[in-house]
């Protein structure tokens, strides 16, 4: 539903914190540029600006606000099976599907740029949705499930090139499903990246995985 770039900015923060916030709080988190008394009348406006499409998003108190509890909020639920998928000692096999790997294919408000509080919730995001990702390319893998198991590293790698980890588990995805050409690939694209971008080279642990004595770095 449409609503104003204010009571945007106000629905974003309060569905990204995981617990009711004081309108101190929210306010000076929002325009931390602002005197007391003006981002508390900003809060106000984007409170009723946000209040005025119909729907009971957001509930009030005179102290606190928050997201309304009948809200579903897509961010927290990926954010929680990331976590899952990163605690092995949890069995995870119902969220190893492609919706579970969707969900963490994406950054959260990637046009956003503007705000310390925006920027800090997608790396904090960004960085959990990366190690997920490859934790979910090694359980699949594990599991025998390989071409879901390059799907996820190939989302890995998408999400950050230079990442050394997300082109392991990638690579030893394709090594599992017997796909020596495509691990022989992925490895002299990683050297590509690394050379033009950070003038390295690859890590040992990526060479180990090359399946033959070639020269990997042509081609």
């Amino acid at each position: 539903m449409p609503i104003s770039a204010g009571a945007q900015r106000l629905v974003a923060f309060l569905a990204l914190q995981d617990r009711p916030r004081t309108r101190a709080f929210v306010a000076s988190a929002l325009w931390p540029d602002s005197t007391t008394a003006r981002a508390g009348a900003n809060l106000r406006s984007s409170l009723w600006r946000a209040q005025g499409t119909g729907y009971r998003v957001i509930d009030t108190s005179t102290r606190e606000i928050a997201i309304a509890d009948h809200i579903r909020v897509d961010i927290r639920e990926a954010m929680a099976r990331a976590t899952r998928l990163l605690d092995g000692t949890r069995p995870c096999d119902d969220i190893l599907t492609p919706q579970t790997r969707q969900e963490l294919s994406a950054d959260i408000l990637p046009d956003w740029h503007d705000s310390d509080w925006v920027l800090v919730e997608q790396e904090q995001y960004h960085q959990l949705r990366l190690h997920a990702l490859e934790v979910m390319a090694e359980r699949l893998t594990a599991a025998g499930r390989h071409g879901e198991a390059v799907a996820a590293g190939l989302a890995a790698v998408r999400a950050e090139p230079l990442r050394e980890s997300a082109h392991h588990v990638l690579m030893k995805a394709h090594l599992a499903a017997g796909n020596r050409s495509a691990v022989l690939n992925q490895y002299r694209q990683c050297h590509r990246l690394l050379a033009d971008e950070l003038d390295l080279e690859p890590s040992a642990l990526l060479k180990d995985l090359l399946p033959d004595p070639v020269d990997a770095t042509s081609g």
